[in-house]
């Protein structure tokens, strides 16, 4: 689950993480009741959306004026962002973040993930901050500098010290450092995060340290525990893999126009290859799971059919944990259920498999069944309207 700057900041000043003063409004009305409550001469006005690049498509302004900035807010609030992390057609903007201006000197970047090839989490740090950081991972990597943290000892003074010296901070900037670096540890443990990021950490022109921005990540599977779980913004999520999850279907929207419904990510991902293999491009990822059910399969074919671009579909089974025949049954009340108008195409294997396809012949539907998989995909890609 993403969470917006705002409330990513909410979390921060919780574990003492120095932010910028600032609210957030969903009306331009409410934008200036922000600046003004705020005081000073000078904010800065950033659209509230889940994707990087927000500066260089106009999603974040600075003003000294109450009518620019009433201006701007009303502008953004209602539209589209479109930033090159964004979806195609952009993101919503639902509200805005007023935030007063900070006076910087430098800055720098700050984060943290989970090293899959340590099993620890990792903090990056850089000099280079307020760009993109996976620019200078691959340009300039020497200027990124690591700390891995033992998980039984967590993360320890030294470790901090190091990181300060690395980012060439005085003595009262690199204290101020251990601080911000131990908050942000207890923040990511004890709030089940997968990825934290402060680009940039400014160092402001009075010596002191602020996070001008967040991006917090949370570990969806640890959720139920979280009560910060009420804050998903699902306007800023595909509406398919949205309806998926609730559902337990796992599903990525892909920009191909042959849909896969699979048993198993591993299948999942086959499939999509020798579609690709085979000329076509895959229209989606979608594992339904080793115990799927009739009920989600045809919710699965739901999700499928709402995407306009689908011209076929192909349904690849392993009857492994689940028999095939029920798998067919579940196919052929989910297509009359649901009114499937492209063509299906259906390979089955595993247990019972044989009864599966003769449920599917003897259905009096459009459904063509394959014998393996490369079939499957010659078939599927044909459906479609041939190879690419």
């Amino acid at each position: 689950m993403n969470l917006h700057e705002y409330q990513a900041k909410r979390l921060f000043a919780d574990y003492g993480i120095p932010v910028q003063d600032g609210d957030v409004a969903r009306s331009a009305a409410e934008a200036v009741e922000c600046a003004r409550t705020l005081g000073g001469d000078a904010w800065l006005v950033k659209a509230q959306v889940h994707a990087g690049g927000r500066g260089k498509a106009g999603g974040v302004k600075f003003t000294r004026d109450l009518q620019e900035l009433e201006d701007v807010a009303g502008k953004l609030i209602g539209s589209q962002l479109v930033t090159k992390q964004s979806a195609p057609d952009g993101q919503p903007v639902n509200c805005v973040l007023i935030a007063a201006a900070a006076d910087i000197a430098h800055e720098l970047y700050l984060g943290a993930v989970v090293d899959r090839a340590s099993r620890r989490v990792t903090f990056m740090a850089s000099r280079a901050g307020g760009m993109d950081i996976e620019e200078v991972a691959a340009t300039t990597p020497e200027k990124i500098v690591t700390a891995s943290i033992d998980p039984v000892l967590g993360l320890q003074d030294f470790q901090c010290r190091q990181m300060g010296f690395a980012l060439e901070l005085d003595a009262t900037q690199r204290k101020q450092l251990v601080g911000i670096l131990h908050g942000l540890y207890r923040l990511f443990c004890e709030r089940d995060l997968s990825l934290v990021e402060i680009n940039p950490l400014a160092i402001l022109t009075d010596g002191s340290l602020c996070a001008l921005d967040a991006k917090i990540n949370v570990d969806d599977n640890a959720l139920y525990r979280q009560d910060i779980a009420d804050w998903r913004d699902a306007s800023q999520e595909d509406e398919k893999e949205r309806r998926a999850k609730e559902f337990d279907l796992n599903y990525v929207t892909l920009d191909g126009n042959i849909a896969c419904m699979v048993n198993g990510a591993g299948l999942a991902m086959a499939t999509m290859d020798i579609i690709k293999l085979s000329g076509g491009d895959p229209a989606n990822f979608l594992d339904v799971g080793g115990g799927t059910t009739a009920a989600r399969v045809a919710e699965a074919f739901k999700i499928i059919v709402s995407d306009s671009k689908v011209k076929a579909i192909l349904v690849n089974i392993f009857g492994g944990i689940v028999r095939c025949d029920l798998i067919a049954e579940g196919i052929i009340t989910a297509v009359k259920e649901v009114g499937v108008n492209v063509p299906v195409v259906v390979r089955l294997e595993g247990t019972n498999v044989n009864e599966g396809k003769d449920m599917l012949a003897k259905s009096g539907l459009a459904i063509t069944s394959a014998e393996n998989l490369a079939d499957a995909a010659a078939k599927v890609v044909a459906a479609a309207g041939g190879a690419n």
